[in-house]
């Protein structure tokens, strides 16, 4: 009897990148949609360029080096948009499209494309322009202020729940307006809520598996639960969850599968890391928040943690030698 041998791979499945990337990009139109109602119309407008700067880039690079168009896959739009969720409203368009810029041509098109990253495009696209700029990413606007288009970061500016807790002190801001998104901060960070919807549509599409973001969280609970700054311990933790941009950076950020590791311990390890140096930023550091700098370290740890945690093959002893 005969049977037809074909090449891998032998097992298929409807998911594709596009696919994926669709499916970020759904998850993370609840926060957006909170941002533009919190500042308006500029809020997209930044949300856009930053997009199609990234979209530009990403042609622009794949044209350059004669390689195939990755446009369909809708990774650079991914890019721009969680760069742009990174920003406050009021900052100059110059200033989200050079982040995107450098998320895409250096930190993702010379390290080879996508899946050859070894650190979040959208993250250090941030981290250059808090370096290089950070006078226009620790302005935000006032709640509820609607920006016109041409309005600059020296506009409006109000203190996020973060800047409070530095003092260190609870913010004046209610649970219920962190979960909502009646406070300051960043476009895609003010609404807890709508990046926890996001992130359960996510998890519900097996998009993402729910250790990085679980383990990250928890670690900030637990250790902000026990090193408390204020008499409510509880108040404190809660707010540290619920403040900045944790719950953006946990959901959808440290879940970067190029830039994670992939062995379920190492997942574990890896959110409890990026939990850990969160704490550590915002406690010990010179800006209130902590995440960008939390996960971009952790990104460089990840190819060690997939090592360490790498599962014995059948057959073999630690090491790889055979038995």
């Amino acid at each position: 009897m005969n049977f037809p041998v074909t090449s891998s791979p032998h097992i298929h499945s409807r998911e594709n990148t596009s696919r994926i990337m669709a499916d970020v990009c759904i998850a993370l139109l609840p926060a957006l949609v909170v941002g533009v109602l919190q500042n308006g119309s500029r809020t997209l407008t930044v949300t856009l360029t930053s997009i199609l700067t990234a979209v530009a880039c990403e042609g622009l690079f794949r044209l350059l080096t004669r390689k195939h168009n990755t446009l369909p896959d809708l990774s650079a739009v991914v890019t721009g948009l969680l760069l742009a969720m990174t920003l406050p409203a009021a900052v100059p368009y110059w200033v989200a499209a050079l982040g995107a810029a450098f998320a895409v041509l250096v930190t993702k098109g010379l390290c080879g494309g996508l899946g050859q990253n070894p650190f979040n495009p959208a993250l250090a696209g941030r981290a250059l322009l808090m370096l290089v700029f950070p006078v226009y990413l620790t302005r935000y606007p006032a709640p509820g202020t609607m920006l016109p288009l041409g309005s600059t970061a020296d506009v409006v500016t109000s203190a996020t729940p973060l800047h409070s807790m530095q003092m260190p002190a609870l913010p004046e801001n209610s649970l219920l307006d962190l979960l909502l998104g009646r406070t300051g901060g960043y476009v895609g960070e003010v609404s807890a809520l709508a990046l926890l919807l996001g992130g359960a549509y996510l998890v519900y599409r097996k998009v993402i598996s729910p250790r990085i973001p679980l383990c990250y969280v928890g670690t900030v609970a637990v250790l902000t639960l026990l090193f408390h700054k204020t008499d409510s311990a509880l108040s404190w933790m809660l707010c540290s969850v619920f403040s900045g941009g944790l719950l953006l950076g946990a959901i959808f950020m440290a879940t970067d599968y190029a830039s994670a590791p992939v062995t379920p311990m190492g997942q574990m390890i890896y959110g409890a890391l990026c939990g850990l140096l969160t704490v550590v930023f915002r406690y010990t550091g010179l800006y209130p928040e902590g995440v960008t700098y939390a996960i971009l370290l952790s990104n460089a740890a990840a190819p060690l943690i997939d090592r360490w945690t790498a599962p014995v093959r059948f057959g073999t002893q630690e090491g790889g030698q055979t038995e």
